[in-house]
């Protein structure tokens, strides 16, 4: 099923994100953990790729099982950097192979040697060359991509990262998934703006379920991400006590979940890392609320 469909209908949806396994030693390791969050029955399972392509196979090996073995309707991962037309075209047509109907175009990270090189000479530069090659390909896909309520990384304004954005929508791209946030309003006054400017595709509020404190640093460096002095005082109070802190964090995801609920928002997507537990404890704490 294409994510669209669900965004239509009138009820709250939650989603879950998986990420491949890197070597084929460890692929039913992750693989089991990715059914176990797909037994949960989530509106979708978006299954990650990563740097480079170097996990392509194994992302269109795990959603395609998620798919077919669970019926749970999955969002392949698809990045671009350092990729030739021919690469790109090449996993197009066997995500099309493998019955794959929704794909999250990215442009994918920056490593330090793609950072020094000459992006003149790149094939893709930015995620909307890749969501314009996908459409031009002909494959039946529904497009989503990635945005920042508080604004990409690279971007120099809030403004001008709405203008690529808007640019990303008028290529083909059908749906939104944000960067994690920790702040509502933050989301909320995003919201605002991009409909403002003429955005009105889904917008899909992306939250990362903090369970450990050495988290706090890497969703800083990821996303640049505000940290409210509330989740600082939670961090401070319960990251030395990993299973307070795993609880903690839950809790705190979970509020934010129902805030965004609350105000009208109907899709959710939560970062759940491969982690059967956190999915089902932040599914549990929303069981009367998703009926």
């Amino acid at each position: 099923m294409k994510l669209t469909e669900i965004f239509k209908q009138k009820k709250l949806c939650l989603s879950f994100e998986v990420f491949p396994p890197k070597t084929d030693s460890v692929f039913d390791t992750v693989k089991t953990a990715t059914e176990e969050i797909a037994r949960l029955r989530p509106s979708f399972v978006s299954v990650t790729y990563g740097a480079g392509g170097g996990t392509s196979r194994y992302t269109l090996e795990i959603a395609k099982n998620i798919n077919e073995k669970y019926g749970v309707p999955t969002l392949a991962h698809l990045t671009c950097i350092s990729s030739t037309r021919e690469t790109v075209r090449e996993r197009i047509r066997a995500m099309q192979e493998a019955g794959i109907e929704n794909v999250m175009a990215l442009r994918g990270d920056l490593t330090p040697a793609l950072e020094s090189s000459d992006r003149s000479t790149w094939a893709y530069r930015h995620a909307v060359d890749l969501i314009a090659d996908i459409k031009e390909s002909g494959a039946d896909f529904c497009i989503g991509g990635a945005c920042y309520p508080e604004v990409h990384p690279e971007s120099s304004n809030q403004a001008e990262d709405i203008r690529h954005l808007k640019e990303k929508v008028d290529a083909g791209c059908e749906f939104l998934t944000t960067q994690m946030f920790f702040d509502n309003n933050l989301l909320y006054n995003f919201l605002y703006k991009i409909r403002e400017a003429g955005i009105t595709v889904p917008i899909i509020p992306g939250v990362m379920p903090i369970t450990n404190a050495n988290q706090v640093k890497r969703a800083i460096a990821l996303s640049g991400s505000f940290m409210p002095q509330r989740f600082k005082s939670l961090v401070d109070k319960f990251g030395s006590s990993p299973d307070a802190m795993k609880q903690a964090g839950i809790a705190y995801a979970t509020d934010q979940i129902i805030d965004l609920y609350a105000n009208g928002i109907q899709n959710v997507h939560v970062y759940s890392m491969n982690k059967p537990d956190v999915a089902e404890k932040i599914q549990a704490n929303l069981s009367d609320i998703l009926v």
